[in-house]
């Protein structure tokens, strides 16, 4: 059984002519016939009752001549797919990228990569790292943005650049005078921190370990509850709540520089992070990924190749 010969038995019961049958399927009549008499007799059944005057499905012919015409529209919906496939940036790309790096890359990149792939519509979305892992085992999202290290069996990740913290404080507080700081000079600190769960909070305090541990305890770590940006840290600070640890990124957006805060840099090698793109292995689209990184790399002059 073959789809020419599906074809050959839906266009024959839509005409009921041999001769008119077989010139719509450009092919000639003992052709047609053969091939028809040859599916009769490999399923077993008449197909097709044939008069000198006229030929139409049996009863069971019907059902056959349905059912070809479904598997003959799923064949053409195969046919759609693997054209989509060759043209990798037509098709929808579903984006994730966590809280912390979300609201700041997404303005920059996306501009650019639909001018260079207009016809590729962006999906995008915000999560935990640990949601957006799930969603992307269950092909809810296509690639995802998160810092590193992140580790998931056939998960491909590309680091794409690195982003160093910056201490934030209030204009008036004394470290304000430095251009930059120690993280030594911030463990006295009253350190804000985002909530738990939050990928950059784990990685602040890894980075900084004796934030919040000094013997007087005169400054314990805050934390903020769990679903927190790192705006309200942001408006916390200006509070005189304490300081907090931002990437960089988000004291480049025009609502940290609209604030009475300073985002001082750490001197010599001080913490950082790294930002990767994470996709699973068996993605067929490369050319869409490959057009993500792109636009993302070129988005901003800082960041490197």
């Amino acid at each position: 059984m073959t789809l020419t010969e599906l074809r050959y038995v839906t266009v024959l019961a839509k005409v009921q002519h041999f001769g008119r049958a077989a010139e719509q399927c450009n092919v000639s009549q003992p052709t047609l016939s053969i091939a028809v008499k040859k599916l009769e007799s490999e399923l077993g059944v008449e197909i097709f009752e044939r008069t000198k005057s006229l030929v139409r499905p049996t009863p069971v012919g019907e059902k056959i001549v349905q059912q070809s015409r479904r598997v003959l529209e799923e064949s053409a919906v195969i046919k759609d797919l693997a054209t989509l496939g060759k043209d990798q940036l037509s098709a929808p790309l579903h984006v994730g990228a966590i809280f912390t790096i979300g609201p700041y890359l997404f303005p920059s990149f996306i501009p650019k990569l639909q001018n260079n792939a207009p016809d590729m519509p962006l999906i995008i979305e915000e999560g935990y790292t640990s949601s957006l892992r799930h969603r992307l085992r269950k092909c809810e999202v296509d690639v995802i943005i998160v810092a590193l290290p992140f580790n998931e069996s056939d998960v491909v990740v590309q680091p794409l650049f690195e982003e160093p913290f910056m201490a934030i404080v209030p204009k008036e507080h004394p470290l304000a005078n430095h251009s930059e700081v120690s993280p030594e000079q911030i463990n006295a600190e009253n350190v804000l921190l985002l909530g738990d769960g939050h990928c950059f909070r784990d990685q602040v305090i890894e980075a900084l370990p004796a934030i919040g541990k000094n013997s007087n305890g005169s400054a314990p770590i805050r934390t903020v509850a769990e679903g927190s940006s790192l705006e309200t840290l942001c408006y916390m600070v200006a509070s005189g709540l304490g300081i907090t640890v931002l990437p960089k990124s988000a004291t480049q957006v025009s609502s940290f520089k609209a604030t009475n805060l300073l985002a001082i840099p750490f001197s010599g090698n001080g913490p950082k992070r790294t930002t990767a793109l994470a996709w699973r292995a068996s993605f067929p689209r490369h050319q869409a990924i490959d057009a993500l990184r792109k636009a993302i790399l070129t988005s901003d002059p800082k960041l490197p190749d």
